[in-house]
């Protein structure tokens, strides 16, 4: 891919495509995933194997099955098949972020189980070869005392894997836990949330080139803000927050959020204001955005990717 101009790569959850865009200028570049291209039903993370095709997470949105991992052809668009079938021992409930490590090693953020109550069980964190699909087994998340939601990972510098969590028992309450994803085994909460952070419900995670951890964080009542908060790398230290919206006007959230060409953050924007649908391109130091994708060609976008985005570390 890194051969070829770059190109930003879209799901839209609004009519379950994945749109792709010059990664310089923003240009559309039209509907690279036809819609519902292979039983597409809720496109959340994507990336590229390490063979350059194109891997998305299916969250099978009101369709009967489990959820799967898809995979297209990194040229073209075309379906290929299953690599992670609805319906395989492991199968993932409800598949969100995921990353494909050095190892080819796919893990799949699976946010919650099947259940037959109203109340939602806890998922899992979910391994599986990365060409032929087969179920490698969960995570041990049993030394978190927390209930375990995980939304998205990413794979630090360190060589851990990073897991956002979220609580909907108590949506203020948020976490970033560590993982050892060569023996399995949970590591430590990286990240709480308290009265100075004020991680809520927390999604996208993703290091930046100055080594600092960028996570999505959720307004906590009309008096606050849609928000990117900002920790230091190595000690998970709150530095600062880039809030995406204003209190009292309408919101404007991110559920993933990608580094790209230039060290600037690519920011797909949800919500009920006028700009909904758009792509945010930000400076950090500075907190400055222009609009990189205009609103009107996407409707719903979430998750992103670069072709020449690293599938481990998701590192540009």
């Amino acid at each position: 891919m890194g051969i070829r101009r770059d190109s930003l790569y879209i799901g839209d959850t609004s009519n379950d495509t994945v749109n792709r865009f010059d990664a310089v200028t923003g240009r559309s570049l039209g509907t690279f995933v036809t819609s519902g291209s292979g039983g597409l039903h809720g496109p959340r993370g994507l990336i590229f194997d390490h063979l350059g095709d194109l891997l998305v997470s299916n969250q099978n949105v009101e369709q009967p099955q489990n959820g799967n991992v898809l995979k297209y052809n990194g040229e073209t668009g075309a379906f290929i098949g299953e690599l992670v079938s609805s319906i395989q021992e492991g199968a993932p409930f409800a598949p969100r972020g995921i990353v494909l490590s050095n190892s080819n090693v796919l893990f799949v953020a699976d946010i919650e189980s099947a259940s037959s109550t109203a109340e939602p069980q806890p998922g899992e964190l979910r391994a599986y070869n990365g060409t032929t699909g087969d179920f490698l087994g969960t995570l041990n998340h049993s030394g978190f005392n927390g209930p375990f939601f995980p939304r998205s990972v990413v794979i630090g510098t360190d060589g851990l894997l990073y897991v956002s969590v979220f609580n909907p028992f108590d949506p203020l309450n948020g976490w970033v836990l560590r993982f050892d994803p060569e023996t399995m085994e949970f590591v430590d909460v990286f990240i709480e949330s308290n009265s100075v952070n004020n991680l809520h419900r927390p999604e996208g995670l993703v290091f930046g080139p100055d080594g600092n951890l960028y996570i999505t964080s959720f307004r906590a009542n009309a008096d606050d803000t849609d928000k990117i908060l900002v920790f230091e790398g190595e000690t998970g230290t709150f530095i600062k927050k880039i809030d995406l919206d204003v209190v009292g006007e309408p919101r404007a959230f991110a559920m993933a959020i990608l580094f790209g060409p230039k060290g600037k953050l690519f920011v797909p924007i949800s919500g009920d204001g006028p700009d909904s649908g758009s792509v945010r391109r930000y400076d950090v130091e500075s907190g400055s955005f222009d609009v990189f994708v205009p609103p009107g060609i996407l409707g719903a976008p979430w998750y992103l990717t670069f072709g020449n985005t690293d599938s481990a570390t998701l590192a540009y």
